[in-house]
C-alpha cells in the first residue's frame, strides 16, 4: 500500500472533488483507525498512510504540487510552505467518527445560549458527631447557591450577545495532531460553547450567575455513615431558564472515643485484668444503648472476640442492625508484693503438672538437639 499513490490510497480518481476525497477518507479512516483495530499493525499502518494521503489531497495547494511533480515536490516545501492540508477538516471527521463508535449517530451541538455554565446539581460537606450517625437527628445546613444573572440571561456576556469563539471558529473543541494521530480537547477558552462574549457582563463579572444564600433542614437518618450523601431534591443551583438542581449532602462522621464503627457492626474493647480471664468474671460493658452483660470464658484469651446479635448499628437503608463486638485486651500486674508473689506461687503449684505446659516440650527439644551433635 505503501508504494500506490494517494489517489489509490483513498481508492480515489485524479478528477475527484473535494467532497468525493472526504468520504472516501472518511470510510477508511473509521475501518483502519487503531482504536478499533487494537494490536493491528497492519490497520495501523494503513490508517497512517490514509491520513497522509487525506493531508494532502484535501488541501487545494498541496494537491496541485502533489499532481504536476509527485511526493518529491511535497518533500521540498517543508514545513513552512504546507499550510493546514485540510486540518479543520480533519477535525469535524475525528469528531464524527468518534461520537459515533457507540453506535448512534453524531450529537448536534446545543445553542450556547442555552448551556449552563455551572452543573445545577450542587453538593455541601457537614460533620456529624457519632451518636447523630447512629440515632438520626435533624440539622439546619447554611449554603450558597448560584443563581443565573437576569442582566446577561446566564451567557456572562454584555446583553446576552454572543459571538464565535476565535480560538475554536466556533466548534467548541480544538485539535492537535501527533504524529499520524489526532487528538481533540474541550477548547479552553470558551470551554465548549463554540461562543464568546462581545463584551462581559458588569452586572455578574462575567461569571453568568449570582451567589445566594440559603438555608434547609434536613432529617438524617439513623446509620448514617461516614461519606454517604442525602440528595434534597430542588434545593440546588438554578439555571438560565429557572430550573433548579439537587442539593447533595456529604457527611463526615467524627470518630467516638469508645466505640469503633465498621459497616453496621461495632466493636469495643474492654481491658480485662488477668484474673478475671483465668476465672470467667462476668462484666458490666457499655453498649450503644446502656448496657450489656459480658460472661467471660473460664481461659479467656487476649484479643478474643465476643458477639452481641443485633446490638450495633441500624442499617440506613433499613435492611436490620449490626452487631456489637466486644474485644478483650488483657492486662497483668507490672509489679508484685512479695504476698502476692507467694499466693501466684501457690496457685500455680495447686495445678499440678498442668501448670508447667513448657516441660514436656522443651525435654523433648534438648533431646532432639543433643542427637544433632552425636
Amino acid at each position: 500500500m505503501q508504494d500506490l499513490s494517494y489517489y489509490e490510497i483513498l481508492e480515489v480518481s485524479k478528477d475527484a472533488d473535494q467532497t468525493t476525497i472526504k468520504k472516501a477518507y472518511r470510510k477508511m479512516a473509521k475501518t483502519y483507525h487503531p482504536d478499533k483495530n487494537p494490536g493491528d499493525n497492519e490497520a495501523e499502518s494503513k490508517f497512517k498512510l490514509c491520513n497522509e494521503a487525506y493531508q494532502c489531497l484535501s488541501d487545494d495547494k498541496q494537491k496541485s504540487i502533489y499532481d504536476r511533480y509527485g511526493k518529491e515536490g511535497l518533500s521540498g516545501m517543508g514545513s513552512r510552505g504546507r499550510s493546514s492540508g485540510g486540518f479543520d477538516d480533519l477535525g469535524s471527521i475525528f469528531e464524527e467518527m468518534f461520537s459515533g463508535f457507540g453506535g448512534g449517530s453524531s450529537r448536534r451541538r446545543q445553542n450556547p445560549a442555552d448551556m449552563e455554565k455551572y452543573n445545577l446539581d450542587m453538593n455541601v460537606d457537614i460533620k456529624i458527631s457519632f451518636n447523630e450517625a447512629i440515632f438520626g437527628c435533624e440539622k439546619d445546613i447554611e449554603y450558597k447557591y448560584k443563581n443565573s444573572c437576569k442582566s446577561c440571561s446566564g451567557t456572562g456576556a454584555k446583553d446576552g450577545k454572543l459571538s464565535t469563539c476565535t480560538q475554536c471558529k466556533g466548534q467548541g473543541q480544538v485539535f492537535m495532531k501527533q504524529g499520524f494521530m489526532t487528538f481533540s480537547q474541550t477548547c479552553p477558552t470558551c470551554q465548549g460553547t463554540g461562543s464568546a462574549p462581545s463584551a462581559s457582563c458588569e452586572e455578574c463579572n462575567a461569571k453568568g450567575y449570582h451567589e445566594e444564600r440559603s438555608n434547609v433542614t434536613i432529617k438524617i437518618p439513623k446509620g448514617i455513615d461516614d461519606g454517604n450523601r442525602l440528595r434534597v431534591s430542588g434545593k440546588g443551583n438554578i439555571g438560565k431558564r429557572g430550573t433548579r438542581g439537587d442539593l447533595y449532602v456529604t457527611f463526615s462522621v467524627k470518630p467516638d472515643k469508645h466505640f469503633q464503627r465498621e459497616g453496621n457492626d461495632v466493636y469495643i474493647a474492654i481491658p480485662v485484668f488477668f484474673t478475671q480471664a483465668v476465672a470467667g468474671d462476668t462484666l458490666n460493658i457499655p453498649s450503644l444503648t446502656g448496657e450489656l452483660e459480658l460472661k467471660l470464658d473460664i481461659g479467656t484469651k487476649d484479643k478474643q472476640h465476643f458477639v452481641f446479635k443485633g446490638e450495633g448499628v441500624d442499617d440506613v437503608h433499613g435492611h436490620g442492625k449490626g452487631n456489637l463486638i466486644a474485644q478483650v485486651n488483657i492486662t497483668y500486674p507490672k509489679k508484685l508484693t512479695d504476698e502476692q508473689r507467694e499466693l501466684i506461687s501457690k496457685l500455680q503449684e495447686s495445678f499440678g503438672i498442668e501448670s508447667k505446659p513448657h516441660e514436656s516440650v522443651l525435654d523433648s527439644a534438648i533431646d532432639k538437639m543433643k542427637n544433632w551433635f552425636k
